[in-house]
């Protein structure tokens, strides 16, 4: 068996960033771009006395996925908290712009061939803005938030969230403004982190210690059930690649189809969302699960993956 082979079965949540990207590739697909060997580091962090990575938390590459060029971004959260910062807000963007580029060179080739045109891939894992650098971190998030706005219609954007760290800050929002979100039950994402909200209001609030809840709010699990995330999938490289090859597979208007904000419409179903919750004034995830039709919502956060899947009613269909 190859190392390709092997890698496939490899935790998502334990998995390292350059990990996830090479072997979500096709076996000996993977290129990376700006990698390692050129050195780029943070111009900030030895200024302030931080220490630099020669990536800076930031894989990027081109590779195929069952022979369809794909575009790859990877945050290490093993680095800062895979905060964001100058270099690796330009990598990301940098990757978009490349993936431009293809489309444009793959449509005039293969008109009317999706399958020639690549895809982004974003694995995120990361806290947000790096605040070592805010003002460029801040930059890097609305020049990554326009691309994607360049790619509607050309080039799908997939987000994958199933990592340590989870996806939060501003890159949160960076996360749900793609065509389509797939998570793990392990996966969080959310606006703010849990500690923050429990040193701004207090543990009665937000008990940060929490584990259990934290999972209930920010988890793969009620993401796919208030329609955030498009697709829950196990914890192995293999279970994302196989659910992303199903997905790319799919005419573009299909996978775009999955978004959950991005129109007036989607705006509307959030607000009505916003509604139920002022109604219910819920104090734990499983009481808005419930609202939803699950008679039984306790017993879906025991549950295993594929068992949860064919038992958990969600938001879709009903706001």
């Amino acid at each position: 068996m190859t190392p390709w082979a092997q890698m496939q079965t490899k935790s998502f949540y334990e998995a390292t960033a350059r990990e996830r990207a090479q072997y979500l590739a096709d076996e000996g697909s993977f290129r990376e771009l700006a990698g390692p060997e050129m050195k780029i580091t943070s111009p900030h962090l030895p200024a302030l006395g931080e220490a630099v990575s020669f990536d800076d938390g930031v894989v990027t590459a081109v590779g195929k996925l069952d022979g369809r060029p794909v575009v790859i971004i990877s945050q290490e959260g093993r680095f800062i908290g895979g905060s964001i910062g100058e270099v690796g807000g330009a990598k990301m963007a940098g990757a978009f712009q490349a993936a431009l580029t293809l489309y444009e060179k793959a449509s005039q080739k293969y008109p009317g061939d999706e399958s020639r045109r690549p895809a982004v891939i974003i694995s995120f894992e990361t806290g947000g803005v790096r605040l070592h650098e805010a003002n460029a971190g801040l930059l890097a998030h609305a020049e990554v938030m326009e691309l994607i706005q360049a790619c509607r219609g050309k080039v799908p954007v997939i987000s994958l969230v199933g990592s340590k760290l989870g996806c939060f800050g501003g890159m949160g929002f960076v996360c749900v403004a793609t065509d389509m979100l797939i998570m793990s039950e392990l996966g969080r994402v959310g606006l703010t982190g849990p500690e923050v909200i429990e040193e701004v209001m207090g543990k009665k609030e937000f008990n940060a210690s929490d584990r259990a809840l934290i999972y209930r709010i920010t988890g793969g699990k009620n993401r796919y059930i208030m329609g955030d995330c498009a697709h829950l999938v196990e914890d192995c490289i293999q279970a994302f690649r196989a659910k992303l090859s199903q997905v790319l597979a799919l005419p573009y208007d299909r996978i775009s189809a999955a978004r959950s904000i991005g129109s007036m419409a989607l705006v509307n179903r959030q607000l009505a969302k916003t509604r139920i919750a002022a109604q219910l004034k819920p104090r734990d995830a499983r009481d808005v699960w419930a609202h939803f039709g699950n008679a039984e919502p306790d017993a879906l956060t025991e549950m295993y993956c594929q068992e949860f899947l064919q038992s958990a009613k969600t938001a879709r269909g009903v706001v």
